[in-house]
């Protein structure tokens, strides 16, 4: 546990951020007399914070990435996880990430089977190409989330459900009149939004229909060419679409018979209906209420029905819901500190956060992050990543070990000097590697376990070798303990 940290804003920046360096906590501790409300104003009021974090990539004194000729996140799918990362590492706007790595859970979109249909580079380019780097504007799906991050759910639906990525994943651009195709409105209904046990199979079927002719253009020439949503009134049915639950505010469960020309709003009037059923936001707000709080222990009924109430009165506005989490007594709670388990991107970036990253790439993370389970921008499949203990099997946890052992070892010399004010005797080694990383609380015995290593192999003189050795090997065997795996 961290000595003379502010906790509250450690605890916070764990979870809405990926941890923090020390000189983070001190920056938002400073920020003002209220402290934590200060903090948590700063970090989900980010619209005003320039994102910019992309030129630093390449520059002295942030974390390096390799580059294979010229770098090119939104061509090359290992840049492209590599820029995510260091945008993870070093953005002013880490609740913009966070929430980008959650919608990107949600609504699990795999760069493999894209990659199959339009190439790599295309694929690369649907997911993670940004509109000011990109001659067509091309807006990825991982930008999408960004821009979405903390806005309204209904219009995130949308524009998912018009997103060539999606339409390329879940097959939207073979959904036509003659051939209706049910993957994108399965997945609304069962994944998306209101969850398993609330529509019967006809309604698949009817959701199909209501999103015929949400297919895909290729406008553009040369660089411009593009992959972009339009929708094809030829191609979309006409005839009514009922339901088993309600469409509208008064009850109608019948999206009536429309004209082609006006097809597209029968789409939209599904959307409206399934982000506003009753069960779309309590299951939104279990979630984020696992994400933000404890995936540990069963969610705290009462708080999740007040963050669904949140979601209806604003008109299905997330950053309303995040804000009452973040402000409930229960995040605040110590018992739900340390109760979540850590993802492997999460992992990864506290580590490198509270470790160092001095002449360290996050190219040499990507290997790690695949071997602990989580392979960013290519989800093993439309329910994304089995979280939780789901993360930790044998061969996960050995990878992140093996992670923490490199990370520790590259960054020897550079533990040597911020330790060696602590390293006068081995309790105060340890003291100070345990006050460095955020791991929870050791118990007494695991804390003599780690003194008994500094001494192990002979006496303790404080040299320069002696504590660049051994702060690595501490440092490996923090990270590597049960204790750092939650945050």
């Amino acid at each position: 546990m961290a000595r003379g940290r502010e906790q509250d804003i450690e605890h916070l920046l764990r979870r809405v951020a990926f941890g923090a360096t020390e000189a983070d906590v001190a920056a938002y501790a400073r920020l003002g007399p209220l402290g934590f409300g200060t903090a948590l104003a700063r970090l989900l009021d980010y619209a005003d914070i320039p994102d910019d974090v992309d030129d630093r990539i390449g520059q002295p004194g942030y974390v390096g990435v390799t580059a294979r000729g010229v770098f090119q996140p939104a061509a090359s799918i290992v840049d492209a996880r590599q820029r995510w990362l260091f945008r993870m590492v070093h953005s002013q706007r880490p609740v913009e990430e966070k929430m980008a790595l959650f919608w990107h859970n949600h609504f699990a979109t795999a760069y493999s089977k894209i990659a199959g249909e339009v190439g790599a580079a295309e694929a690369t380019r649907l997911l993670a190409a940004k509109p000011s780097e990109d001659a067509a504007g091309v807006t990825g799906q991982l930008e999408l989330f960004r821009r979405h991050a903390l806005g309204n759910f209904r219009d995130l639906l949308v524009a998912v459900a018009q997103d060539p990525a999606m339409l390329f994943w879940l097959d939207g651009r073979t959904n036509v009149r003659a051939r209706p195709q049910e993957n994108f409105a399965r997945e609304l209904m069962e994944l998306f939004t209101m969850g398993v046990g609330t529509f019967v199979e006809a309604d698949v079927y009817a959701g199909a229909r209501a999103f015929t002719g949400w297919n895909l253009s290729r406008p553009g020439t040369d660089a411009t060419r593009r992959y972009a949503f339009a929708f094809n009134a030829g191609q979309h049915d006409t005839a009514a679409k009922e339901f088993s639950f309600a469409i509208y505010p008064g009850g109608d469960r019948t999206i009536a018979a429309r004209s082609g020309s006006s097809g597209i709003q029968d789409g939209l009037d599904l959307i409206d209906a399934v982000a506003r059923h009753p069960a779309t936001g309590p299951r939104l707000a279990r979630k984020l209420y696992a994400y933000f709080i404890n995936d540990v222990d069963a969610p705290d009924e009462a708080l999740v029905n007040e963050v669904a109430s949140v979601y209806y009165a604003t008109g299905f506005e997330v950053a309303p819901m995040v804000r009452r989490l973040l402000l409930s007594r229960q995040f605040a709670d110590p018992a739900n500190h340390y109760r979540r388990y850590s993802w492997p991107a999460e992992f990864v970036v506290r580590s490198l956060k509270e470790v160092g990253w001095n002449g360290f790439s996050v190219g040499a993370a990507l290997t790690p992050l695949a071997n602990m389970g989580q392979q960013l921008l290519d989800p093993p499949d439309v329910n994304g990543w089995d979280l939780g203990r789901g993360w930790f099997s044998t061969g996960a946890m050995l990878a992140r070990m093996n992670f923490a052992a490199t990370l520790a070892s590259n960054q020897k010399f550079n533990l040597r000097d911020v330790l060696r004010t602590d390293a006068a005797t081995p309790s105060g080694l340890v003291s100070g590697v345990l006050d460095r990383l955020s791991s929870d609380e050791m118990d007494g015995m695991r804390v003599t376990a780690l003194t008994d290593y500094v001494t192990f192999g002979g006496a303790w003189s404080a040299s320069d070798a002696q504590i660049a050795n051994k702060s690595a090997g501490l440092v490996h065997l923090v990270l590597g303990s049960g204790e750092y795996q939650f945050i």
